[in-house]
């Protein structure tokens, strides 16, 4: 079967911590993600008119996408995990109590899949997941965001094939559609 891919590139600035990592990553620290989404179109089938047409999806309209998925919740931001407490409770605001706070934030994580928020300490922006932080879970949390987008974007002729999040200029991984996980690093 003929595809015709496209691939968007993202980079955002953002730290994180993966509490239990046996080795340096267990501490505060951040990366210069890059983060790629690729778009195919089954058969290469492009749009026939209309201001994307001869496009599987306008780069723009993904651009658009992206930035809000990724790039305007996350960078210069701090992703955490819902389970690590302690750097929650960096980030508390501290007029409330954080008991009460953090249960708001497992509320929304648990609807939404995430919290996105600068009601924290000094109004640093703060990404809570359920998960751990890594560059795979987030390429899997990220692709499942951006799937529907893309498919409303372009009219439904556009599919997400996959989403590489690269964490260092060496070592990447990658969530596709079929819900294969690689890494390379």
């Amino acid at each position: 079967m003929s595809l015709m891919h496209v691939t968007r590139r993202l980079e955002i600035d953002a730290g994180h911590r993966i509490m239990l990592h046996g080795s340096k990553c267990r501490h505060l620290h951040g990366h210069r993600y890059a983060i790629e989404a690729t778009v195919c179109s089954p058969q290469a089938e492009l749009h026939q008119s209309g201001e994307q047409a001869g496009m599987v999806l306008d780069f723009g309209f993904l651009k658009q996408e992206m930035t809000a998925c990724i790039d305007q919740p996350c960078d210069h931001g701090f992703m955490a995990s819902l389970a690590d407490l302690d750097v929650l409770r960096m980030f508390a605001p501290p007029a409330q109590e954080f008991d009460l706070w953090v249960a708001g934030v497992r509320q929304q994580v648990e609807r939404d899949g995430y919290l996105a928020t600068t009601d924290c300490r000094v109004g640093s922006k703060l990404y809570v997941v359920p998960f751990h932080p890594t560059a795979e879970e987030l390429a899997r949390h990220w692709f499942q965001r951006l799937q529907p987008r893309v498919l409303e974007r372009s009219h439904g002729l556009a599919h997400l094939d996959r989403v590489r999040v690269w964490e260092t200029p060496n070592c990447w991984a990658e969530y596709t559609g079929d819900g294969v996980l690689s890494s390379a690093g």
